[in-house]
């Protein structure tokens, strides 16, 4: 339980960012979030339901998915991290924080940004398309960031064509666009990273790594100062699965040296061989 205290209080508060942002920034202005965040607000839009309602359906199916398809501490912490943010949209009014349309846009995108980056920090994510890229992502090399450019391009314009006000739509990409740059900084941009690890405790590592789905390179290196023999692990994994891998760094080894490298692309088998 105690490995779970911070990271669940991470993702509340990050849900409850999001959930102001939504209620208090957009919404009031009929503005949209990225995701599948934005294709249930534009539901909500041109349905009048409850937008915290349809938000946890469409995540339901994804849970589901998540939870047969992987069943680890990353879908878990995402599907309180769903509940939560569907809660909080039932408890905080939909009321401007802010009455021009742009200044909600900017300080919307800003609010789901963080909390969506902390949530990510903490192991878990807010849902929607990263359920999906959590799992897509373990078994290939998923062009995730084109399939999400494509969905919310698409929404946005739908946005647009609906209301016949485009001025909606831009305000929409602006804040769509502040949100992935504060991910960016708060957690990483890549969906891929690689990890080079420097332990001395190779084997008890390379035991607890070979229990994911990634590969795991073993390169024999010695310190340039003691000349001690030690190893170099490499390994290549996702965002969703980093703080996992850190946790389980820390805990095998917690003086083990690790550089995490944002990785552009990469040719070959991207997870482990069985």
């Amino acid at each position: 339980m105690k490995t779970y205290i911070v990271p669940v209080l991470s993702i509340i508060a990050g849900t409850l960012l999001s959930a102001v942002s939504f209620n208090m920034l957009l919404i009031p202005h009929e503005l949209l979030s990225g995701g599948l965040s934005g294709v249930a607000i534009l539901i909500g839009y041109v349905t009048e339901w409850n937008i915290g309602f349809i938000y946890f359906l469409g995540n339901l199916p994804l849970i589901v998915w998540g939870l047969i398809a992987i069943g680890r501490r990353f879908i878990v912490l995402s599907v309180i991290s769903v509940i939560l943010t569907s809660w909080f949209m039932q408890l905080i009014p939909v009321y401007p924080a802010a009455n021009d349309p742009v200044l909600g846009s900017l300080f919307g995108g800003v609010l789901i940004g963080i909390g969506t980056g902390i949530s990510l920090r903490a192991g878990g994510s807010t849902g929607g398309f990263d359920i999906v890229g959590s799992i897509l992502t373990r078994r290939r090399d998923f062009p995730l960031g084109t399939f999400l450019f494509i969905v919310n391009a698409l929404v946005i314009l739908a946005l647009g064509s609906m209301k016949n006000n485009w001025d909606l739509a831009l305000y929409s990409m602006l804040s769509i666009f502040l949100t992935s740059k504060l991910v960016d900084s708060i957690h990483i941009r890549h969906v891929k990273v690689t990890a080079f690890i420097v332990t001395r405790k190779e084997q008890e590592l390379i035991d607890q790594l070979v229990q994911r789905p990634r590969g795991v390179t073993v390169v024999r290196t010695e310190g340039a100062f003691t000349r001690t023999p030690q190893a170099l692990l490499m390994t290549v994994t996702t965002r969703y699965e980093l703080a996992e891998l850190k946790s389980l760094i820390h805990k095998t080894d917690p003086k083990a040296f690790v550089n995490i490298v944002e990785t552009a692309a990469i040719w070959g088998e991207f997870h482990r061989s069985k």
